[in-house]
């Protein structure tokens, strides 16, 4: 066995005893998952594959031997009842497809995918997003809620807010982010990470989320001696130095993060279900108010595909956005 980023995965093929066990379902499910670099793919890929098979359980069905695409629809059908979003329902069939596509590819089945429905009659994702995104006025409230806030980490608090905000990035990329990955490019302090679908990615961090990110490190008591971070693999790297941690210098936990987002909506008043992706789509929504380009923040989001980032753009239907309001001002000066 081997371990890499903290995951036990396959080294070699599992002993006769194990697959005899019922461990053959999980050894294959390490060996799918060790594919992905992103730990925060492996982590959301493994999270919708168990959905699928905790259904087919309570359904009394073997994923290997006995799901068909009767079962696919019936768990389409299943998540549907319990209120899960088309985009929600969308991502765990992908995953899952994939799944099932790898064993069919490394001949671990000889059986037809079962997530291979009509594409006709697969949920597709809306144009619009169901995630509610933040006023100017409501994000200046949890900034203000997250700065004035006096819990023993408030320090933490406000650069967990500020870098969510500022730059969109997903919860996973937050708690997964190390100190030594930030540094410089072209004379902007930066934050390089591996970003969704394997892809290394780096943001911009500018002056309000620096003034919060240098004192809180300033203050880390786990960051002793020269705080200058060393790049993993060159010499004088340390032990992994997690941007946002706990107390102890652990990494903190997307729970944690969570638990601490929806405390400040309620301190602030905002009567919003929050959560780090809402305040994704609120970074997509406001950069775009101030005058970005629809190009721009789909690079500092990491989307490969541009109508990802109208979804999230919950400014692209405003009525003072219209393109008849442009060209009326084209045409009569």
């Amino acid at each position: 066995m081997s371990v890499l980023s903290g995951e036990l995965l396959p080294a070699a093929s599992p002993p006769t005893a194990t697959r005899a066990a019922g461990g053959e379902l999980e050894w294959l499910m390490r060996e799918w998952l060790i594919g992905y670099q992103s730990v925060n793919t492996r982590s959301a890929y493994r999270r919708d594959l168990g959905h699928w098979l905790a259904f087919l359980a309570a359904s009394g069905v073997d994923p290997l031997t006995e799901a068909r695409r009767v079962h696919t629809h019936a768990w389409l059908r299943a998540q549907e009842a319990a209120g899960a979003a088309p985009a929600t329902r969308a991502r765990r069939l992908a995953a899952v497809s994939s799944f099932y596509a790898w064993l069919i590819a490394e001949d671990h089945t000889d059986r037809a995918n079962p997530i291979g429905i009509d594409a006709k009659r697969k949920p597709r994702a809306p144009r619009t997003s169901s995630t509610a995104g933040l006023s100017r006025d409501q994000a200046d409230a949890l900034l203000a809620a997250a700065d004035t806030d006096s819990s023993p980490q408030a320090a933490r608090t406000a650069v967990i807010v500020a870098i969510l905000l500022y730059t969109g990035l997903r919860v996973g990329e937050l708690v997964g982010a190390d100190v030594e990955q930030l540094g410089h490019n072209g004379g902007h302090r930066v934050l390089r990470f591996t970003a969704k679908g394997d892809r290394p990615h780096l943001v911009a961090l500018p002056a309000p989320v620096l003034r919060r990110l240098d004192a809180y490190l300033a203050g880390r008591t786990d960051l002793t001696g020269d705080r200058t971070p060393v790049p993993a693999g060159q010499a004088g790297a340390g032990t992994r130095r997690p941007l946002v941690a706990t107390a102890s210098g652990g990494r903190l936990d997307r729970g944690a993060v969570w638990r601490l987002l929806r405390r400040l909506a309620r301190a602030a008043g905002i009567p919003v279900t929050m959560s780090a992706h809402v305040l994704r789509h609120t970074c997509a929504t406001l950069s775009r108010d101030a005058g970005a380009n629809l190009e721009d923040v789909q690079d500092q989001l990491g989307h490969a595909d541009a109508r990802t980032t109208r979804r999230y753009d919950h400014g692209g239907a405003r009525l003072d956005r219209a393109p008849a309001y442009t060209l009326a001002r084209y045409l009569n000066g």
